[in-house]
């Protein structure tokens, strides 16, 4: 009778958790990873921030004198916060047009093949492009000052109204990192991300007054959730009672996140396997 025998692998076997990594050690090791690429794209964050001055001086100096908002003596307190709102928007793209780049690089594929978390690529991505907002949002407000926009309400309430644009931006960075995965270029994640950005923030009421619109414009406006947002931070700004908008902002800020990161991490998971 021969006998034989067989070798059995006793070595452990990683667990799921184990391979897929601590989500939020590694979120923050992808954010900082963005981050620090940062200093060496400074003309990003530059052409970032020129937009946005470009459209306070079109706005404020050249239509500033012919446009007249009931309630408010100086159109710059009507228009700053809708610009400041407008801006953190459009500052979403970067996410987009950034999972797209990577995409296309094959830095994604690589990252596949890493034990992390999956779901920290897009967290990873979504966070360091809310903390480029908020450094463009720093620019934009000391230009806002040197124009003369002021903070007539509470420090309190401005700082309300700022934790308010940057949460909706954030909740819009998870729209922009669905697009960017669902594009197939970079050009097409830049086209398609700002497809969608200039009705949003058009038909609101960041620059007019929604009552002065057509009548159908007038409803789309007002739903906007982009008007909500807008109305909140300018009424905390000038130390008006924001009323539901407030709430609104949140809800829909929330909805977004919710939605949409949920939508973003399912796509990016079944695109790999």
């Amino acid at each position: 009778m021969k006998a034989t025998m067989e070798l059995q692998d006793t070595s452990p076997t990683p667990s799921p958790t184990a391979r897929a990594g601590n989500i939020w050690t590694d979120s923050v090791t992808e954010a900082g990873r963005h981050i620090r690429i940062l200093p060496r794209n400074v003309e990003i964050l530059v052409f970032a921030t020129i937009q946005p001055i470009m459209f306070i001086l079109l706005f404020s100096v050249v239509f500033g004198g012919e446009i007249q908002i009931p309630g408010f003596d100086e159109y710059d307190q009507y228009l700053m916060p809708g610009i400041f709102a407008q801006t953190l928007v459009f500052g979403t793209s970067f996410t987009s047009v950034g999972i797209a780049e990577d995409l296309s690089k094959g830095l994604i594929d690589r990252l596949r093949s890493l034990p992390i978390s999956q779901a920290a690529v897009l967290i990873g991505r979504t966070i360091s492009d809310f903390v480029r907002n908020i450094i463009t949002f720093v620019v934009m407000i000391v230009v806002a000052f040197l124009l003369g926009f002021r903070i007539e309400g509470s420090l309190g309430a401005a700082a309300a109204a700022t934790a308010l644009l940057l949460f909706f931006s954030y909740g819009l960075s998870w729209v922009q990192a669905l697009v960017g995965l669902s594009v197939s270029s970079v050009e097409a994640a830049n086209a398609a991300g700002f497809t969608w950005m200039f009705p949003l923030t058009f038909v609101s009421s960041a620059f007019i007054a929604t009552d002065t619109l057509p009548g159908w414009l007038t409803v789309a406006a007002d739903v906007n959730p982009f008007t909500q947002v807008t109305n909140a931070s300018r009424a905390l700004y000038n130390g008006n009672d924001p009323g539901s908008s407030v709430g609104w902002s949140l809800a829909w800020s929330v909805g977004m996140i919710v939605v949409f990161s949920l939508l973003s991490i399912r796509k990016y998971r079944l695109s790999s396997s």
